[in-house]
């Protein structure tokens, strides 16, 4: 893409962005109530409109009333559901981003160790915390910076804000991150536009909800949310934080059954399994760092149709892991040419790990 377009793209973006920011309601066109709804590129679509009669209760009379009609046949074609959600995504081209933003050495941070609102107003996390990740060789913050539920788009900015500042103040890039619900895909994109205007390097999409229970729907809709913020934030950072593909595919095939990867890939740069081995029995096998991270990564690469795919695993639980592990873990993740790696969270992870992880850094 020539530069002049480049920035007219990212411009165009920005403007969209910040006008979805500030919707408060779906996308619905002023005079009727169908969803505004966007052609994908290089498609037509045609619009079949439908009449509804509506019979009113007969009118009292003296006479008997007529006989039932006769049973009439079902029509063929029936009305789509009215309560879908706008299909979000555009015409705006796939620009990627730089998959390198979640390359090296992370620790992970969420709304139950710094906000106040998930607390109880006692964070036991705040920018001292990210001083110290510095000191320990941490190169990235990955940090949670709202909940579906939270009512306001960020949650408490006035704490999120000095931890974002400390973090780049100490050289470490930051990675906002958010589990969307798809039980309100307008929502979930507002709120991860909104995480962009935090001035972050780049945005993980922690893909893990089931509250939508058809799978056939919630996949649409986390493809069609995807492909939309990809399309919204051209050129910013996008991970696909996903479950382990051992977990799908081995463990419990039901968990998530026809997992898009491949629909997704166009979205996103780079992809973190949540590789948590400490979740795994010992009778299983896979209560071990090496053996679980090395099939999730090949396993995921393979679902994706990508032997290069970046792939950054997320290691843990970090209060209920080993040192050997942790060695298995980065030993695995090297050898598959894992660009990066980390255990999940900051707050539990104990001393000892520390020195076993930064052996990430790059």
């Amino acid at each position: 893409m020539a530069p002049c377009h480049a920035v007219k793209t990212r411009l165009l973006a920005a403007s969209v962005a910040l006008t979805l920011i500030g919707v408060t309601g779906a996308v619905f066109h002023a005079d009727r109530s169908t969803p505004v709804v966007a052609a994908p590129p290089g498609r037509t679509t045609t619009t079949s409109t439908s009449t509804t009669s509506t019979t009113l209760p007969p009118t009292t009379t003296t006479t008997a009333p007529p006989p039932p009609p006769a049973p009439v046949q079902a029509a063929a074609v029936t009305t789509p559901p009215t309560t879908l959600p706008p299909i979000l995504r555009t015409n705006a081209p796939l620009v990627p981003g730089n998959p390198m933003a979640f390359a090296g050495f992370g620790a992970w941070v969420d709304v139950y160790d710094w906000s106040n609102e998930y607390t109880g107003g006692k964070p036991t996390v705040g920018p001292d915390d990210v001083d110290r990740m510095a000191k320990l060789g941490v190169q990235t913050l990955y940090i949670q910076a709202t909940k579906t539920k939270s009512q306001t788009l960020i949650v408490d900015p006035q704490l999120l804000h000095p931890l974002i500042d400390r973090a780049h103040a100490d050289g470490m890039g930051v990675i906002a991150w958010y589990a969307p619900s798809f039980e309100d895909p307008l929502l979930d994109l507002r709120k991860m536009l909104a995480m962009h205007a935090l001035g972050v390097e780049g945005i993980g999409v922690d893909i893990e909800s089931r509250v939508v229970s058809d799978t056939a729907e919630r996949n649409r809709r986390l493809v069609d949310l995807s492909v939309a913020l990809r399309q919204h934030l051209p050129q910013v950072p996008l991970a696909a934080v996903v479950m382990p593909a051992v977990q799908m595919e081995v463990v419990n095939p039901a968990f998530w059954p026809g997992f898009p990867y491949r629909d997704l890939a166009p979205a996103f740069d780079a992809w973190m399994p949540m590789d948590y081995w400490t979740s795994r029995t010992v009778a299983s096998g896979y209560h071990d760092g090496y053996r679980y991270t090395a099939e999730n990564i090949d396993r995921l690469r393979a679902d994706l149709g990508n032997a290069n795919a970046y792939v950054h695993p997320v290691g843990g639980i970090g209060d209920a892991t080993t040192e050997a592990d942790v060695d298995g873990f980065r030993r695995a993740a090297t050898e598959r040419n894992a660009i990066g790696g980390s255990v999940y969270d900051y707050r539990t992870t104990g001393d000892a790990l520390w020195p076993h992880l930064a052996a990430f850094r790059r």
